[in-house]
């Protein structure tokens, strides 16, 4: 299952606190974003260094900066009486050892059942705190498939020949499987 469908599931739900398990987030925040404009939900992101970003906007939203506890506490401004919103969190396992912020995700997402706000955190890695492991529902994106990777290498090899055929393009994609798109256009 896309990862698309299953967030759209568990934001049907009402599942308020989702964490992606992801080695591509790139890959991921598009697909989140396609769902979230295919739903008329509203979108926002969240890093160190960039700080809280709407979809569609390019410059960051003022109230939240790069704090990281500003950004939880923000997400209940975007929420609208008929509508979803989203706020992911990107990398955000490297903040869940403070005690204020484990705090605050779990007020968040209590309230995210009445107003309809959802916290996605967007890791490589998987480091729940005990306090938090039975609200968080954990989805696992999947590395590209091998119809993706065959794509991305017909992108790559343009040039007459560049690309093999039959067999010997079998064998390559068999070598590029488990790797990510990042891993596979440098190969």
């Amino acid at each position: 299952m896309l990862l698309a469908q299953q967030l759209a599931e568990y934001i049907s739900a009402c599942f308020t606190a989702l964490w992606i398990q992801s080695h591509e987030h790139e890959d991921a925040l598009t697909e989140i974003a396609q769902l979230c404009r295919d739903e008329d939900w509203r979108l926002a992101t969240w890093d160190v260094s960039q700080g809280l970003q709407m979809a569609g906007q390019s410059e960051e939203v003022d109230s939240a900066g790069t704090d990281p506890l500003a950004a939880i506490r923000t997400l209940n401004t975007l929420a609208t009486p008929e509508g979803t919103a989203i706020l992911v969190l990107n990398n955000f396992h490297r903040f869940m050892n403070s005690a204020e912020i484990v705090q605050a995700l779990q007020h968040q997402f209590v309230k995210g059942k009445q107003n309809r706000t959802f916290v996605v955190i967007l890791s490589p890695v998987v480091q729940i705190p005990t306090e938090l492991e039975k609200q968080i529902v954990l989805i696992h994106h999947a590395l590209p498939g091998r119809d993706q990777l065959e794509e991305l290498a017909r992108s790559i090899a343009t040039e007459d020949g560049e690309l093999p055929g039959g067999d010997e393009l079998n064998t390559v994609l068999d070598a590029a499987a488990g790797l990510t798109r990042y891993e596979a256009e440098g190969a």
